[in-house]
C-alpha cells in the first residue's frame, strides 16, 4: 500500500467538520464532538466474566478530548451500548460513565439499531432518533431513508486494511455524507476498499468516487486522499472485504 500523506493532528473533512484522533469528529460551529458506535458494555454481551474495560477506556478517551477541545457537547451517533439487555451492575457502569461525561459537557444520545425498539431507555435514559448541527443531520445510519440532504452517520465501521489481518478506523467524507468510524476496539470493520463499502455508500445515494479517506490513530490522523485513488493504488489488496481489528465482533 502506498504511504498516505504525513500524519497530522487533525484533518478537515468538510468546511467546519474536522477529523480528530481516536475516530472523533469535531463540529466547529457547535463545538461538538461526535462519536459513533461505542458499543459500551460489549464484554458482558458476549458472555463470560470479562471486565467492562472498554467502557472505561471510551470514557477516558472522550474526557480527554473534551478537555483538549473545550467541547460544549458530545453526540453519540448510535450503538452507544451493545445491547439494551444487561445486568444491573453493567447498566450502572454505563450510567456512571455517561454521568461523568455529563459533568464535563452536554451529552446527546442518538439511538442506533443496537438500542433496539426500546431505544435503550432503560439503561441510557432519554435518547433521540436524530440531531441537527451545523447544517448536518446526525443519524446512526442503519435507516438510509432517514431524511436530510447532508448526513453524518456511523453504523458502517469503516476501516483501512493494514495487512497481517489488521486494520485502522477511517473516516469517509463527501459533500453530502460523512461516515464516522467506530469507537469500539472490537469492531471487525467495513473495508473501505471493498465492494461491500461501495454498495453501502450507494444505499445513501452516493458514489464511492465522491469520498475522501482519513485514517485515525490514537494521536494523529492520516489523510489518504480520494477513495478512488486509494483503491487504484491498492488494487488487488481488498479481497475479503473485512479485516479484524480484534478477535471479537460486535455484530
Amino acid at each position: 500500500m502506498n504511504a498516505p500523506t504525513p500524519a497530522v493532528p487533525t484533518a478537515v473533512l468538510q468546511l467546519g467538520a474536522v477529523a480528530l484522533p481516536n475516530g472523533l469528529l469535531w463540529l466547529e460551529r457547535s463545538r461538538a464532538l461526535v462519536v459513533a458506535d461505542a458499543h459500551l458494555a460489549y464484554e458482558e454481551a458476549i458472555g463470560g466474566a470479562l471486565p467492562l474495560w472498554s467502557t472505561g477506556e471510551a470514557l477516558a478517551t472522550l474526557e480527554r478530548a473534551v478537555a483538549r477541545s473545550g467541547a460544549r457537547e458530545v453526540i453519540f451517533l448510535g450503538d452507544i451500548i451493545h445491547g439494551s439487555r444487561m445486568s444491573q451492575g453493567a447498566a450502572e457502569i454505563v450510567r456512571d460513565a455517561l454521568a461523568a461525561l455529563r459533568r464535563a459537557c452536554e451529552v446527546t444520545l442518538v439511538a442506533g439499531n443496537h438500542e433496539g425498539r426500546t431505544r435503550g431507555v432503560a439503561v441510557l435514559g432519554e435518547t433521540v432518533l436524530f440531531a441537527e448541527r451545523d447544517g448536518w443531520l446526525l443519524v446512526h445510519g442503519d435507516d438510509v431513508a432517514q431524511g436530510g440532504t447532508r448526513r453524518i452517520v456511523g453504523h458502517l465501521h469503516p476501516t483501512i486494511p493494514l495487512g497481517g489481518g489488521k486494520s485502522a478506523p477511517a473516516f469517509l467524507a463527501s459533500a453530502r455524507l460523512i461516515v464516522v468510524p467506530a469507537l469500539t476496539p472490537y469492531s471487525t470493520g467495513l473495508n473501505v476498499l471493498s465492494r461491500a463499502c461501495t454498495q453501502a455508500l450507494r444505499a445513501f445515494g452516493c458514489s464511492a468516487a465522491e469520498f475522501a479517506v482519513v485514517a485515525s490513530g490514537d494521536s494523529r490522523v492520516y489523510p489518504f486522499g480520494s477513495l478512488t485513488a486509494l483503491r487504484a493504488a491498492t488494487a488487488g489488496a481488498s479481497a475479503g472485504g473485512r479485516y479484524a481489528r480484534k478477535r471479537l465482533s460486535p455484530d
